[in-house]
This record gives structure tokens, sequence and C-alpha cells, in this order.
């Protein structure tokens, strides 16, 4: 069997909502890798073109943490659950894992490696990437239409300036992470 790679990495760790997704991805030789980039420096559009594109062209797989385990584990360890999980539930078993950080996630008889900014650098890592923020945008996006005034739909749940003025002008959730310090600080006032 000739070396197969997947890229893991991961989305949502900063946010103060929600699940963090992870995915995991095994490109097939017919993908042009020169498409593929950072999930971070694409734009709504071409993130979903480059997802369905993926998808089609390659093993791929999404693991996730709850909230519940965020604030039970913390962000790091929530985040590594959320890898193995999804290298986890690949249906070919990878040679390598290139995971995007500086950590990687324990699983036994898997051979990982981190990679810093490899989700710049490795395009197993970018896929992953791509597919972990559209798959965990379209379900903050979902849940957006119940809190629409958290603007959810357009800040996936990050700490934008727009999110905390609803915060204070509504509350807080029961999607926010009660750990995170603007929540915790929040809280804390009251």
């Amino acid at each position: 069997m000739k070396n197969v790679v997947a890229g893991v990495d991961e989305v949502g760790r900063g946010s103060l909502v929600g699940p963090v997704y992870a995915a995991a991805v095994i490109l097939s030789n017919k993908i042009d890798k020169s498409k593929l980039k950072d999930s971070k420096k694409l734009s709504k559009k071409n993130l979903n073109i480059l997802e369905k594109y993926i998808k089609k062209n390659s093993h791929w797989s999404i693991g996730s943490a709850s909230l519940k385990e965020i604030e039970k584990l913390n962000i790091l360890n929530a985040s590594l659950l959320a890898m193995k999980r999804a290298v986890k539930k690949l249906k070919k078993k990878p040679k390598l894992v290139l995971v995007d950080g500086n950590k990687t996630p324990k699983i036994k008889n898997y051979n990982l490696k981190y990679v810093i900014k490899g989700d710049q650098k490795i395009p197993e890592i970018s896929a992953a990437s791509i597919i972990a923020k559209v798959s965990r945008d379209r379900l903050i996006s979902k849940m957006s239409k119940k809190y629409e005034g958290y603007l959810w739909n357009k800040n996936a749940g990050y700490g934008t300036k727009d999110h905390l003025s609803a915060i204070k002008k509504y509350g807080i959730t029961k999607h926010h992470r009660r750990k995170f310090k603007p929540i915790h600080n929040i809280l804390s006032l009251k």
C-alpha cells in the first residue's frame, strides 16, 4: 500500500458558542492541490465550492466535541478529541496523519505528526480546514435563525464587537461557552 497521508484541522476554538469541529481528509490523486488554501483566506463562495470539490475527490470525515465536552475538558483537549474522532471515522486508515498546530491527539496505532501553520503548507490540512469550517459555519448559521440578534450567521459565534454587544443586550444563551473569558466575566458580574 502506498503512503496514504491524512490532513487534520479544527475550527471553532476561539468561538464563544457551540461545538468545536475537526475534519480529516485523504486527497485522491485527481484533486488539484493548487486550489487548496487555508480556509481563513477564502471567501464564503469559494469555501462552499471547494468543500463540494474536496468531498467529491477524497476520503473525508468530521469529528466534533460538544459544548458540554468543551466545558469539562477545556478547549484544547476538546479540540484534540474532535480531531481524534475525525481520524477514527475515516474509512481508509492513513499511514501518516498530519495535524495543524503544535500538538496531536493521542490515537493508538496511528503515526501522527504536527505541522505548525500546516493549513498554509500542506494541501491535506488545507482541505481539512475547509471542510471543518464550512460544516461548523453551516451549523452555527442554522442556530443563528433562533438567535438572530447575535448575528452568528455573520460572526460564527466569535467575539466580535456586534456579538459582544448582543450578549450585553440579550444575555447569554444555552449555546455560549460559560468558561470562556468574555462569557465568564459577564456571568461573574451578575
